[in-house]
């Protein structure tokens, strides 16, 4: 029976690997990170585009992408981008509040928690030219 099961084990992580590496490799990169904005206070929203390794600001928070990958079109739709959020204080060091992936399709999964600001993804900017148009 442990033979079994560690056979069991042993074959659902390599094809847990095998997939998220399958899954890595089928998505494009994109050039720049298309977020959207909220101020809470002001209720009003902005569109930022973040080229990748570059920082944008916005009221007191630094954005920095640093990879954006989105599914090809005959796949189920699916943009993430890799975010470091830092908000910046007079007179304190800057205070990282997030970092890590988010996703378009589940913004909820992996969210910014801030009382001020909410930042989630829209698309990813591909190479071409032009945000790759999908609404997800």
């Amino acid at each position: 029976m442990r033979l079994f099961l560690r056979v069991c084990v042993t074959g659902f992580l390599a094809i847990s690997s095998l997939t998220s590496a399958f899954v890595y490799a089928a998505s494009i990169p994109g050039e720049a990170s298309v977020l959207r904005a909220l101020d809470k206070v002001t209720a009003r929203t902005l569109d930022l585009v973040v080229p990748i390794g570059e920082t944008v600001r916005y009221g007191t928070l630094e954005i920095t992408s640093r990879q954006c990958l989105k599914k090809p079109p005959e796949e189920t739709p699916e943009t993430s981008t890799f975010l470091e959020i830092r908000e910046l204080k007079s007179d304190e060091e800057p205070i990282t509040v997030f970092s890590g992936w988010m996703f378009a399709s589940s913004p909820a999964l992996n969210a910014l928690e801030h009382p001020v600001y909410d930042v989630w993804v829209i698309d990813c900017k591909i190479s071409d030219g032009g945000v790759s148009g999908s609404k997800e």
